[in-house]
């Protein structure tokens, strides 16, 4: 299975998110489960609006390489600017996990490199897939691992836990 990992901090959140999820859709990647959405406290540049996270499944038959332009494509079409790190974005999607695949290319790391250090990331990954093994633990022992500080700033939103039409 693939993850992909969602956030968006710039606009109408929500519907920045749906709009991914869409445009995975519309460009042949069968999202297969979803997580509730999360609101977030940024990491890194803490002077942004918080965060709309959630995680989705998906299948694909592109390879890792062909998955991550894709993924490149959708956040462009959505208006994405990379101003500078951890910055605002209209939206961000980054491949967590690729078929249990370890990649390690100059321009992918799968599983993702901070994954397990994240509660933004772990929260809606272990809603989806808490026994899927990531660096030798499950994702949920990753989460339980986290302090009540990590966690404290990852809220589930219960009116947008369906954003698939």
């Amino acid at each position: 299975m693939i993850y992909i990992a969602l956030g968006a901090n710039i606009g109408d959140r929500a519907r920045q998110l749906s709009a991914a999820i869409d445009e995975m859709e519309r460009t042949g990647l069968h999202v297969t489960k979803q997580s509730s959405v999360y609101e977030t406290a940024p990491v890194g540049y803490t002077e942004q609006p918080s965060f709309f996270n959630m995680v989705v499944e998906v299948e694909s038959r592109q390879s890792s390489d062909e998955l991550l332009n894709t993924l490149q494509q959708i956040e462009q079409r959505l208006g994405r600017e990379r101003l500078f790190k951890n910055g605002p974005r209209t939206i961000d999607l980054d491949i967590l996990f690729y078929n249990g695949e370890d990649i390690q290319s100059e321009h992918l790391t799968v599983p993702h490199p901070r994954m397990q250090e994240r509660a933004f990331v772990l929260a809606p990954l272990a809603e989806i897939a808490p026994e899927l093994v990531v660096r030798g633990r499950t994702v949920a022992s990753w989460l339980e691992g986290l302090s009540m500080t990590d966690r404290q700033d990852v809220v589930r939103l219960q009116l947008l836990t369906n954003l698939v039409k």
